[in-house]
């Protein structure tokens, strides 16, 4: 257990780490930055999704013939609404977006902000989960290298993420010890629904690859509708291009080296 542990808190510490760049960055992110950094969070989560999630849901499958296909459609589909409910339903405000989504409410933008990163976030501790609790399934074939690979790799798009929600958050006025934190904290969901789904994993086994997909569905979601929209806005959005090659190449490495 004491490897579970470690493996679902890594993509917390990325994140952690990306919000304490408030203490050595004064003036904030770059914009050619964030773009190419935005580009690097979607190559991963979109190589985490294929190499991590689908092919095993499908490989898990295989006992259904030709249609091994079917658990993993379904639940990727069911990720996309899943997300799709929450976007409607939760309150929260994208970077350099003046105008909220979701429902009206006398939130303070701040926290709509970190609202938003969040909603990125639920997907990603459920797909550490997922993999961990697959690994505790006698006959799901996923390793303990192939579920710390998934944790690395989303552990490394976090990094961006935070600088990402706590730099600009300093540069509105906040002091950089809050800032920090609440950067921090926009990714404590992830171990907290990482563990849940460890916890329960007697009972996810049976539909572990409905689950598989479903984590890939919701994490497509945020990139297709958010990170990379948000990463070709404006001028040079070639980085963001190459952010994403760049991260795809490396979540991909990561997931066959190590899986």
């Amino acid at each position: 257990m004491g490897n579970i542990l470690i493996g679902i808190m890594i993509p917390f510490v990325g994140t952690a780490a990306g919000a304490g760049c408030v203490y050595f960055l004064k003036n904030g992110i770059k914009k050619t930055m964030q773009k190419t950094l935005l580009g690097f969070a979607s190559g991963v989560m979109t190589a985490a999704a294929v190499w991590s999630l689908l092919i095993p849901a499908m490989d898990l499958s295989e006992h259904m013939g030709r249609m091994a296909f079917l658990p993993a459609a379904a639940g990727f589909l069911l990720g996309i609404c899943f997300l799709l409910l929450l976007d409607r339903t939760v309150p929260h405000l994208h970077m350099d977006c003046e105008e909220p989504e979701g429902p009206a409410c006398a939130l303070k933008k701040s926290t709509m902000l970190i609202l938003a990163v969040t909603l990125h976030n639920i997907p990603e501790g459920m797909a550490v989960g997922v993999m961990f609790a697959g690994m505790l399934s006698e006959n799901s074939g996923i390793t303990l290298a192939a579920a710390l690979a998934l944790s690395i790799g989303i552990a490394i798009q976090n990094f961006p993420e935070g600088a990402i929600i706590s730099l600009p958050l300093k540069s509105e006025g906040l002091g950089a010890n809050r800032a920090f934190l609440m950067g921090a904290l926009s990714g404590i969901v992830e171990p907290v629904a990482a563990g849940v789904t460890v916890l329960l994993y007697q009972f996810v086994e049976p539909i572990l690859p409905y689950l598989l997909a479903f984590a890939a569905g919701a994490m497509i979601y945020v990139v297709v509708e958010e990170l990379i929209p948000e990463s070709a806005e404006g001028e040079h959005s070639n980085l963001g291009t190459i952010g994403y090659a760049v991260g795809f190449v490396i979540m991909m490495i990561l997931d066959v080296a190590l899986g």
